[in-house]
């Protein structure tokens, strides 16, 4: 008999994300006191004049398809949110918004990777990078960056890692799952060396707006006109508007590639949904001091998140200028024991921890780095200080 499922499915991890916060959200559900700081998602609701637009649009009739790459005057929107921005000009033909970030990122890789071609991805990375590469046909080749650095790659060790086979390198500041934010300069000697070499860059700044310590995102399609030649640059309203469930994301490429990636859009899922255009075209109207009251927010959380962790003996961060996750380095602890079961890698330390004080992480393996579980400060100020003090409690506990 032949095999009943596709080969290229069985290159797919489950994400440990998703299976943490399910097991997490099961514990609730039965009435257990759970604190979580799995899931990267703002626990904000959607601005008012947001869900305002999306009423308006239903009312209005406005539920038919639209064209497969997306409304036109939200394309124009995003035109204009990218001059404005990012010091960018692109057409509307050059927008394709689709059902998230992710979905943009899966476009970008199906339009831009044959079988065998190699892509860069930092490590730690977002877990969804290689899987997409993967079932893309591509070969994933990751790039270690060191904690010293904040956690951020430089030119030479870019320029180190490329072969002839490389075809892109993803790029993703501010990160997830680090924070990790590249300055204007890193930007543009990272640029010099995809020029030189002449790769693909798809650019994930989804977390753009998401920046502290007067560190500012810069896009690496606005160094110069051969860069945003060779870049995808994704983005979405998901974080910055707290709109996630609403499920829309964009990218902005290249004239061939943005008809390549809306013609196959447009026999795979067709539109994103109608509704969440229109609302978005109101989020891309929002004024600056919407998002930065909720940045001031994450940025509070994230200090007292810091000075929590640096409180508990054994575990240790490094402090993220972007983004809203923190990486607690837990290394020093492998080797110990909590109730006689062994802890010897991320894993088994966000299972014990989640077991034995409910508080969920997301292990550290699934980013490519071990040594470390992610903690999201997406949640309340009193969630953060519940949550720590299980976790000093549970680290106290390791023998």
């Amino acid at each position: 008999m032949k095999n009943r499922v596709a080969k290229r499915m069985t290159t797919i991890s489950p994400s440990l994300t998703l299976a943490i916060s399910a097991k997490a959200k099961a514990m609730k559900a039965a009435g257990e006191s759970v604190v979580s700081f799995g899931v990267g998602e703002p626990d904000f609701n959607t601005p008012e004049h947001i869900i305002a637009a999306a009423k308006a649009a239903l009312d209005a009739g406005h539920t038919k398809y639209t064209p497969s790459s997306g409304l036109l005057p939200l394309r124009k929107a995003i035109c204009d949110k990218f001059k404005k921005d990012n010091n960018l000009d692109y057409e509307p033909s050059q927008i394709i918004v689709s059902n998230g970030a992710k979905h943009s990122i899966f476009n970008a890789c199906y339009a831009l990777l044959d079988e065998g071609d190699e892509v860069i991805i930092p490590e730690p990375y977002w877990l969804t990078y290689p899987e997409v590469v993967k079932v893309c046909g591509g070969v994933v080749k990751t790039l270690p960056c060191k904690k010293e650095n904040k956690y951020k790659f430089t030119a030479q060790e870019l320029k180190a890692a490329i072969t002839p086979k490389t075809k892109m390198l993803i790029f993703n500041s501010p990160s997830n799952p680090t924070g990790a934010v590249y300055t204007e300069k890193e930007v543009r000697e990272i640029a010099a060396v995809c020029e030189e070499a002449e790769i693909f860059v798809l650019a994930d700044e989804i977390y753009e707006k998401l920046c502290y310590n007067g560190v500012k995102a810069f896009s690496i399609a606005a160094v110069s006109e051969k860069m945003k030649e060779l870049t995808v640059t994704v983005n979405g309203v998901s974080k910055s508007y707290a709109m996630t469930g609403w499920r829309i994301g964009y990218l902005a490429a290249p004239k061939d590639v943005a008809k390549a990636i809306d013609s196959f859009q447009s026999h795979a899922t067709s539109n994103a949904s109608s509704i969440s255009q229109y609302a978005t075209i109101e989020a891309l109207k929002a004024p600056e001091e919407e998002i930065t009251a909720m940045v001031n927010v994450f940025d509070k959380r994230r200090a007292k998140l810091l000075a929590l962790i640096e409180s508990i003996d054994g575990v240790g961060a490094v402090e993220p200028d972007g983004a809203f996750y923190v990486m607690m380095v837990i290394s020093d602890l492998f080797g110990k024991s909590y109730k006689g079961k062994k802890i010897t890698n991320s894993i088994e330390f966000a299972d014990a921890l989640l077991d034995g004080e409910k508080v969920a992480t997301v292990p550290g393996i699934s980013f490519g780095a071990d040594d470390c579980v992610r903690l999201s400060y997406a949640l309340s100020e009193q969630d953060i200080d519940e949550g720590l003090a299980r976790i000093k409690r549970f680290v106290s506990e390791l023998e």
